[in-house]
Order: C-alpha cells, then structure tokens, then sequence
C-alpha cells in the first residue's frame, strides 16, 4: 500500500514510482492486486537515494538483523515538505502538507545565498518563495476571518488553510444553467461527494438540481450540476461550499523528528534542518570520494 501511495497522482504533488496498471483512484478505489501492477522508481525517487553507496548516511540493522538499512536517506529532494506528510502518534500528530518543488528549492538557494546571516531571515521572508501548500489535486485555498492561516503555520508551525473546489458556470439552452467542477481539495473522495449531494436532493434540503453527474475521464475531474431556472447559480454554489466536502480544512502541523527527537519546525527550521543534512551528506561523500582518490594513487605509486 505504500508503494501504491507514491504512484497516486492525486496523492503525491511529486510521484516516487512510476506505476503501470491500475493504482487507485480519487474515488477511493483501492489499486489492484500485485500481480496485475507493475512498479519502477521515478527520477525523484532516485534523487532521493543519490550517493547513498558513499558512506553519506549511517546504516542499522533491520528487523530481524539479517540486512542492513539506512536510517534516513540522502534526499536530494526536500521530500518532507514537497510530499508533505501525515501521522499519529501517542500524544502528537503530524500534518505537513505538500508543497512545490520548484518553490522549495528556490527558498532553500535564498536562505544558502544568506548563510552567513541567517538570523536576519524570517519565515516572512521565505514566503515570496513559498507562498503556500501546493496540493496535487488543486482547488483553491481561501482565508477565513480570524483563521490562524498560512502566515501562523509557517511562522509557528502550527495553522489551518480552507480549500475550496474550483468551479465555474456554463448556461444550458431555455434559461438554465449548470455548475462545473473541475478540481477538488486534497484527500475529498469524488464519489462520496457526489453520493452526498445526491442525498441532500433526495431528503429535500438542496432544491434546485435537476441532474448531476460525473463525467470525469482520463483528460480530468468534471462533475456537472445542473439547476432548475429559478436558481441563482453563485448561491447555489455557496450552499454546495458550506454544506459538502466541496470545501474543507487543512491543519497544518510541522512536527518532525529532528535528531530522534519530535519537534514543531517553523519554515525556517524546517530548511534549515534540511540544509544542515545535505551539507552533512556532500562532507562525507566528498570524504568518501577523497579516500577512495588516496587508495587508488597508493596503487599507482
């Protein structure tokens, strides 16, 4: 299953296998058996595990002590913030959303350009590069009143984010009109919401939809809503908003273990602990490439 994951486009802004077969889909269809899949790993997934044959990273044993396996990797990729990540533990959670990996890297060259003065950069800062969660299914992230939003969650490591699903108007013939909707936030299951809206039809507490229906296909996420004559579309769309999934919360909580220890990064720190292992990695392979240079003159003396 967690192979599975990282070839789910709708679950990985940046997919770590390239999957051929059936892996599931945004309606919450589970893949299909091994038998039937194939799996290779992305390019990402090989930069994520670039140089780890130079004695970058320290290795223990596995479960059962007959092999040995890398406690983290060398990660040329930010993969913790890019892929986001979510878990539950006693008495703490973690919920780091995805983000862009061009975004992420351009923070990361900004705060390399400043190291000398790293404590003249704040997470206000690195937000003209990051500007927020960047999700693989899209929508569309909105401020509520009084929400402690993006700013709180990359300042303090701890805020919550709305996201809506994008949709649009389109006019029908006889005066109707009906709601199109073509991205969803993050984690909603397509079929659950349609099953949703559809029993709201039915128990008589949203009139005015005469028909709905999914028409999604290989090109892209299309459910269609169409209204009776009467019905003003924008208040129609505002009712689907706060009464389905259309619209839901994201909280955001930066907890990652730093050093086998659970702490709530920042931004900042969430970079700067990043930077600090691929600075610790490019050391040792260099120490690696260095030794392996003295070995090899040795012979030829």
């Amino acid at each position: 299953e967690s192979m599975a994951r990282m070839a789910q486009g709708f679950s990985m802004r940046t997919l770590l296998i390239d999957g051929q077969g059936n892996f599931g889909s945004v309606d919450g269809d589970p893949p299909a058996a091994m038998r039937y899949t194939e799996a290779r790993l992305a390019p990402p997934a090989l930069d994520l595990l670039a140089d780890i044959g130079k004695d970058t990273v320290d290795f223990i044993d596995n479960f059962d002590g007959t092999l040995s396996e890398p406690l983290v990797l060398p990660s040329a990729i930010p993969n913790l913030l890019v892929n986001g990540a979510t878990g539950i533990a006693v008495g703490m959670a973690t919920n780091i959303p995805p983000h862009n990996l061009g975004e992420v890297i351009d923070a990361c060259v900004f705060m390399l350009e400043k190291w000398d003065k790293l404590d003249n950069v704040k997470p206000a800062d690195l937000m003209d590069f990051i500007e927020g969660p960047d999700f693989p299914t899209g929508g569309i992230i909105i401020e509520q009143k009084g929400e402690e939003g993006i700013e709180a969650a990359y300042g303090k490591g701890r805020g919550r984010v709305t996201i809506q699903a994008k949709a649009h108007f389109e006019e029908m013939e006889r005066g109707k009109s009906r709601i199109i909707v073509t991205e969803l936030p993050y984690q909603v299951n397509k079929s659950s919401l349609i099953e949703r809206i559809a029993e709201m039809v039915r128990e008589g507490s949203l009139e005015g939809i005469t028909d709905l229906r999914d028409e999604s296909d290989r090109q892209g996420l299309r459910i269609v809503i169409e209204l009776t004559k009467n019905v003003e579309p924008e208040k129609m769309l505002a009712a689907l908003y706060k009464r389905t999934p259309m619209q839901s919360a994201f909280n955001i909580n930066l907890l990652a273990l730093v050093e086998n220890e659970p702490r709530l990064l920042n931004l900042k720190q969430a970079l700067r602990v990043y930077l600090d292992h691929r600075l610790e990695v490019i050391r040792r392979r260099s120490e690696f490439d260095l030794e392996k240079a003295r070995a090899r003159a040795h012979i030829l003396e």
